[in-house]
């Protein structure tokens, strides 16, 4: 294992990926990258109107994961890093959610930033069919996803198993989280950091990823 590495948490929309990675930050000793979403002022109006605010919302993200990533060489000097996402999301959604000029604006400003932008030592995708996802969705409340219709989190969900199922640039370990709940139960939370530590002692590891219903 590395004495610093890179733990990079992803998977759709309400499947824990945030919770996950604070209550690993305490077991690897690691700082904290999170994702500032709230930050995005257009979130709310998107979820309302997907067609019409969906440039900005894409463009202020691309943006703002590009600034946050760039403090992690210098946290990687002193630090084993967890965060709650990895970049190659951003184009995962842009593609969801842009077509035609937009969309081609925005591959030639990611491609730009990409050139810039460091490889997780392992990302931890967590996984769980649509009904699971809504479920915590409709728990957490957020108030601007409170619109958000069941649809658009299965063509979430569906992207992410497609953008995975060939995923080679770094160690993945797919973990199915729906008989998972890692704050009520120290064993799930003991099962997925065990994982997670076996991969980085062995090196790389991809399971194949088994269709979700």
């Amino acid at each position: 294992m590395p004495e610093n590495f890179y733990i990079a948490i992803e998977g759709p929309i309400g499947v824990g990926k945030t919770t996950l990675a604070r209550l690993i930050q305490k077991e690897f000793e690691a700082e904290l990258l999170l994702e500032v979403f709230e930050e995005n002022p257009f979130l709310s109006r998107f979820y309302a109107d997907r067609e019409k605010y969906a440039f900005q919302t894409q463009i202020f993200f691309l943006l703002s994961r590009y600034r946050q990533h760039q403090a992690i060489p210098q946290i990687l000097q002193c630090s084993t890093l967890v965060s709650d996402y990895t970049f190659a999301k951003d184009r995962l959604f842009a593609h969801l959610n842009l077509t035609g000029d937009e969309l081609e604006m925005y591959e030639r400003v990611h491609a730009i930033l990409a050139e810039k932008i460091i490889t997780p030592n392992l990302i931890v995708y967590l996984r769980a069919n649509t009904d699971v996802l809504m479920e915590r969705i409709a728990f957490r409340d957020r108030p601007y996803e409170r619109a958000m219709d069941r649809d658009y989190i299965e063509s979430v969900r569906a992207a992410y198993e497609r953008f995975f199922a060939h995923y080679d640039q770094c160690p993945l370990l797919p973990i199915d989280t729906n008989e998972l709940n890692f704050v009520r139960h120290l064993d799930d939370l003991d099962y997925v950091v065990r994982r997670i530590k076996s991969v980085l002692q062995e090196g790389i590891y991809q399971a194949p990823l088994l269709r979700l219903t």
